[in-house]
């Protein structure tokens, strides 16, 4: 089968849960012999020429600053979308599959464009759709309702639609989607064996991106409430962004610079170890399309606490008392109460985490996912035979 992959980004150049599906996806697809493309935009120097065994990477578009503080810049999406659609015009004929991710939008509105051309079957991965509120939030309101018109014009494109949350497919149905989301459930790509949890070390931890929606400054004020209580925990803020200035100032105005450290990016075998010997693994988001890192905790046994908001599909993947504790609000006091109460469980937490992790890994595995997917690719409209098609040469990454 011809199959063609649309993401603006590419593990490893950028790092991210949609960077992660998209290239295992392709490998996973190149190695059961398909012909993979990948289109994106270029993250590396032009002497660079990326690492992905079996698929023909194309570049549709220039090396660009896809965020600034923390957000989605609009130009990169639109010369995405641009270089899309130009590819696709010229070379759809080739594919017997486009999938593509819906978000930042411009890519799915250039495959539905070209589509009727050259009748592909298109798929399409929504790891969130934003409330008209949030959009509002995000953009402010005539921003926020071009973004929301948007979305719901990308959700009532014919497709055949995948979503990581009921929330979010929730969502997409209220959007005016004709079809039914289909679920996905697994993006954990590690080991699948039951954990054998370390002793807890007194230490608290947050991994992932400094942006707004994470809210890692208000981790650091919950943990002073934390401290006051419970003076032999330590706080690890792990990762780096905008943000990153605001959680030092919050580490420095709540006096906290000997029991808590920010010390940015750090090796994945330093990254794993820490998460590993944590008390708790902390995601204060008021936004997540899934939250893999909750599993990732799991996977060794560690509980996490996760905030609940109108907007976090994390808290889809925590079972109150059995893999962590969900805090009512970000405020100081119910998040740090939260993270007291995983302390006051003690071995006994860890042990649940651990048959919660081995009770839901076999849905909750990037594999699983992976068989949906592959399964979705042969459903109708998906392979085609309709005559001689575009076979040109086509080169490696250019």
């Amino acid at each position: 089968m011809r199959i063609c992959l649309i993401y603006d980004c590419l593990f490893p150049y950028t790092i991210g849960g949609g960077e992660r599906w998209y290239r295992a996806l392709a490998e996973r697809l190149a190695a059961e012999g398909h012909e993979v493309t990948y289109l994106t935009l270029r993250q590396w120097d032009r002497d660079v020429e990326p690492d992905l065994a079996g698929v023909d990477v194309r570049v549709v578009g220039p090396r660009m600053e896809l965020y600034v503080g923390g957000r989605r810049r609009i130009a990169p999406p639109l010369v995405f979308g641009l270089g899309v659609l130009l590819h696709l015009l010229r070379h759809g004929r080739r594919y017997d599959v486009v999938h593509t991710a819906a978000f930042p939008y411009f890519s799915l509105l250039a495959a539905a464009l070209a589509r009727p051309l050259h009748r592909y079957r298109l798929v399409v991965d929504w790891f969130e759709v934003w409330s008209r509120d949030y959009w509002r939030g995000y953009l402010g309101r005539v921003g926020g309702s071009i973004g929301a018109f948007v979305q719901r014009l990308c959700a009532r494109v014919p497709q055949h639609a995948f979503c990581f949350s009921r929330l979010h497919a929730a969502r997409l149905h209220a959007e005016g989607m004709r079809s039914e989301p289909q679920l996905l459930t697994g993006l954990y790509d590690g080991s699948t064996e039951r954990p054998d949890p370390a002793p807890a070390q007194p230490l608290v931890v947050y991994a992932g991106r400094h942006i707004p929606e994470k809210r890692v400054p208000a981790l650091v004020h919950a943990f002073a409430h934390v401290h006051r209580q419970a003076p032999e925990l330590r706080l690890a803020i792990l990762g780096d962004g905008p943000e990153r200035p605001r959680v030092l100032q919050a580490i420095a105005q709540e006096g906290l610079d000997a029991v808590a450290s920010a010390p940015g990016f750090v090796p994945t075998e330093k990254l794993e170890a820490t998460l590993a010997g944590a008390l708790c693994m902390v995601l204060p988001s008021s936004r997540e399309g899934y939250g893999l890192v909750v599993v990732e905790a799991a996977s060794n046994g560690v509980p996490s606490v996760v905030v609940d908001a109108p907007d976090n599909a994390a808290v889809e993947l925590v079972d109150e008392g059995a893999n962590g504790v969900v805090a009512e609000s970000v405020e100081p006091e119910p998040l740090a109460e939260a993270i007291l109460r995983v302390r006051a469980a003690g071995p006994e937490l860890r042990g649940r985490t651990a048959e919660w992790f081995e009770r839901n890994v076999p849905r909750l595995s990037l594999a699983s996912s992976l068989d949906v997917v592959a399964e979705a690719y042969g459903g109708e409209g998906g392979a085609r035979d309709d005559g001689p098609r575009d076979v040109a040469p086509r080169p490696g990454c250019r």
